[in-house]
């Protein structure tokens, strides 16, 4: 198990300075917005009234108040560590977070130099306390009224930097119309691929049913056929007895099917025990990783199951591979698995199979990515939710 990192002295220091400078920045380049604004606007105004000047000019001073944008976007990722996503801010959203930031910079600034003036009136107090007697009536009277406004200061403060925090998350990452209609397309896109799946399925299932199980049953009447008709008695029992191995691989290849369906073991021995039977039926070695603490959500199960399954007979079956490895974690809310084959790698990542687990997956919200290459190793991992 690695080690805790260590914390020096001046890195948590560092830590917390750094939003308090970010903060008393933010305070000067609040002021930036409208001086560039009113500035701009004054030497554009004329051109912005002319409607065939008006396309350029817009485009300058837009241009301006993105740069002025990014160096906000910039501070916030300096100072406060926001991480924003790859989002292009509209034009309306960057005018409105400069306006705003012209009215929250100002506050900012007084409320800290208000602070700052508390700070200076306390060190006087306290020299003053130090050079002579005191009156302790007004000395408590002041230290009460200078807590409360310390309170009140401090309060304001963080109230600020809460306010300035929203503004940069409403103008550098999406807002949530655009949030929602993100979801909405990852929906739509999530319900056609379990769709895609469960036809896809359906069609593979059909296939081995025709292909697989009705040719052997065929076969099994044919073959009881011929024994009814047999005259020589050794002739109708050696009939007989392939036609019993007949029905037994015919029983062996059904269940088979059966298990790509549903494996009835998940519901009742678990994930584990399901997966200890993928890796006794597969042609292959198969080495098995479980580490999951107590029990996990139905269809997290499911998916997790058929990740595996599909992924281990894709190896027996196309990759040439000697061996497999299979992890299976869990990490708080997320579990995380990875199918690792020694193969010549080359897997289609669009191909039908991987394709269909990637639906089954996206259908619970979850990541399945496969790696690849030519000459191998072909590894599967896929991240389930489980809240």
């Amino acid at each position: 198990m690695e080690a805790p990192p260590v914390v020096r002295d001046g890195a948590r220091f560092a830590g917390r300075a750094l939003p308090v400078a970010g903060t008393l920045l933010g305070c000067l380049t609040a002021l930036a917005g409208p001086v560039y604004l009113a500035g701009a606007g004054a030497l554009l105004g004329p051109f912005l009234l002319w409607p065939r000047t008006r396309g350029g000019a817009r485009t300058l001073l837009l241009s301006g108040a993105r740069r002025l944008a990014d160096a906000e976007r910039w501070r916030r990722t300096v100072f406060f560590g926001d991480r924003f996503p790859a989002h292009r801010p509209s034009d309306q959203q960057v005018l409105r977070y400069l306006a705003a930031r012209a009215g929250s910079g100002p506050v900012c600034a007084v409320v800290s130099g208000l602070l700052g003036f508390g700070l200076v009136l306390a060190g006087l107090l306290v020299a003053g306390v130090a050079r002579s007697a005191p009156d302790w009536g007004e000395l408590l009277g002041q230290v009460v009224l200078g807590s409360v406004l310390l309170f009140l200061d401090v309060q304001g403060l963080f109230r600020l930097a809460a306010l300035e925090a929203r503004l940069a998350r409403e103008c550098f990452g999406p807002g949530e119309r655009e949030l929602l209609r993100r979801r909405i397309g990852e929906l739509a896109a999530s319900r056609a691929a379990v769709v895609r799946a469960v036809d896809r399925e359906r069609r593979r299932v059909e296939r081995d049913l025709h292909d697989g199980v009705q040719q052997r049953l065929v076969a099994l009447a044919m073959l009881l056929g011929r024994a009814r008709r047999a005259r020589d008695t050794e002739r109708a029992d050696a009939l007989l007895e392939q036609a019993h191995r007949e029905a037994g691989e015919v029983l062996a290849e059904l269940r088979e099917v059966a298990w790509r369906v549903y494996p009835t073991a998940l519901d009742s021995v678990g994930l584990r025990e399901a997966l200890g039977g993928v890796a006794e039926r597969c042609s292959i070695p198969v080495r098995v990783a479980y580490e999951v603490p107590g029990p996990l959500p139905a269809s997290v199960e499911t998916a997790a199951y058929f990740v595996v399954s599909e992924s281990v007979t894709n190896a027996a079956k196309h990759s040439g591979a000697g061996a497999v490895a299979v992890s299976v974690t869990r990490r708080g809310d997320l579990l995380t698995l990875s199918v690792r084959d020694d193969g010549c790698g080359g897997a289609d990542p669009e191909g039908g199979g991987l394709a269909g687990l990637r639906g089954r997956v996206a259908a619970i919200d979850g990541m399945l990515d496969v790696h690849s290459p030519l000459g191998g190793p072909t590894t599967v991992t896929a991240e389930l939710p489980c809240a």
